[in-house]
């Protein structure tokens, strides 16, 4: 049975350590606020020698502000186990009482922490500077973050497994297996600027339901319901292929012994 104290124990534990160190904190905000300040005002000039982006003005920015969700709500999963990687904390961990499952709660819950962090200043810099009002999407902004983060964490599972099993030398997908999506999730474009066989590819990723329902809600008002369904449930049957996998590679780093080797 699952033990909300030990999840929270956890919770705290990582809470302590991102609060202690001001440079944890700074670099969550760093990069979203560049970010957006970079492509706002790219998206600025160009909608004044664009027709199409004058029309459909925020596409960007918004596109930008749900990238960032999606990106760093994995990275946010990933950095919380890395601590543990990089302190070899884990095998200490996982000796415990402590469940697999209430550490993996535990690590969710940190990535939307950590997502806040770096989002919220974004959101209200994009309406400081560009006008750009995110929560003026409304309930569609909750099925854009349902999804989004469903996704983050199913990668977040994955680069972490993979992690434990091949040891602190594949860390670095922890910051590059996520960029894998950004050309196939249509994030800047629609999806029909691909080949067709690529699209077909496309349409197999949850993000890009989300990329497309952000557009058809900010050019065309209409709230695409289908589309976010959709993306549901192809994020179920992610999320749980991305447990078994870790699960499965969890077992394999503790058969093989390099649950307590962090090295390269």
């Amino acid at each position: 049975m699952i033990a909300p104290y030990r999840i929270g124990a956890m919770i705290l534990r990582h809470w302590y350590l991102l609060t202690s160190s001001w440079p944890r904190l700074l670099e969550l905000i760093y990069w979203p606020v560049l970010q957006l300040i970079t492509w706002g005002f790219s998206q600025a000039y160009i909608s004044q020698n664009a027709g199409f982006f004058a029309k459909a003005g925020g596409t960007f920015i918004g596109a930008v502000i749900l990238w960032d969700i999606l990106f760093r709500g994995q990275l946010g999963f990933s950095m919380s186990f890395l601590e543990e990687m990089w302190s070899k904390n884990l095998g200490n961990l996982l000796m415990s009482p402590l469940k697999v499952s209430e550490y993996l709660i535990s690590l969710m819950v940190m990535s939307v922490v950590r997502l806040a962090v770096g989002v919220i200043p974004m959101t209200i810099l994009a309406i400081a500077f560009f006008g750009f009002n995110l929560f003026g999407f409304g309930f569609a902004l909750v099925a854009f973050f349902c999804n989004l983060i469903f996704t983050s964490w199913s990668f977040g599972l994955i680069s972490s497994g993979l992690v434990l099993r091949n040891g602190m030398g594949a860390e670095g997908l922890a910051w590059t297996l996520m960029f894998a999506l950004l050309p196939l999730s249509c994030v800047y474009y629609p999806v029909s600027v691909l080949p067709d066989w690529l699209q077909v590819v496309a349409w197999m990723l949850p993000p890009t339901y989300v990329f497309e329902g952000m557009r058809a809600l900010l050019i065309d008002h209409v709230f695409r319901a289908d589309l976010m369904i959709e993306a549901l449930a192809i994020n179920a049957a992610l999320f749980a292929i991305s447990t078994v996998a870790f699960l499965l590679l969890l077992k394999s780093a503790r058969k093989n012994g390099s649950l307590v080797q962090s090295g390269e």
